[in-house]
């Protein structure tokens, strides 16, 4: 089962380096059509979260031991909900998805898909994820730590999302 374990990590580690190279060609799309880039100064802080909580994940697994719960079967369950909400979400924004804050000036939000129910659904999810993810891999510390450092970072994040919002004209 171990190896199964790291067959999922490898895929989280792709699938994470794949939406930055998607994130990265729509900002490009973004700013060609007169997008506007917001919060930059911030953005460090989720890519040194993120690599802290894959991290985290390894280092904790290695130090535990392993073995399959029914905690384990819910985390998985759960784990594959929250991936579907996830892509839901990034395909409801099509090009205008980012891990950036970029605004299409002329353009209002998108309010289809869950963000006709929720103002922020994908970080939502995220927070959810940095929960279950860990869970998966027995690293409880990792799962009690990094959804309240997501919500420190979303602290300046949501603000800054909203004014630039705001600002567009």
């Amino acid at each position: 089962m171990e190896s199964l374990l790291f067959l999922l990590f490898g895929f989280l580690l792709i699938q994470r380096l794949g939406e930055l190279v998607i994130a990265n060609s729509n900002k490009r799309w973004m700013m060609d059509r007169g997008g506007k880039e917001s919060g930059q100064e911030h953005y460090i802080l989720f890519i040194i979260l993120h690599t802290c909580f894959f991290l985290s994940i390894l280092i904790e697994f290695m130090s535990t031991g392993f073995e399959w719960s029914l905690l384990s079967w819910f985390a998985l369950g759960s784990f594959f909900i929250l991936q579907l909400l996830r892509v839901w979400c990034i395909a409801t924004l099509g090009r205008r998805w980012n891990t950036r804050i970029i605004i299409l000036p002329d353009e209002e939000p998108i309010k289809k898909g869950l963000y006709r129910l929720i103002r922020h659904p994908n970080y939502v999810i995220v927070f959810f994820e940095l929960a279950v993810i860990p869970i998966l891999f027995h690293a409880y510390v990792t799962a009690l730590i990094f959804p309240l450092l997501h919500l420190l970072v979303l602290k300046v994040r949501i603000p800054a999302e909203e004014r630039a919002l705001e600002e567009r004209t």
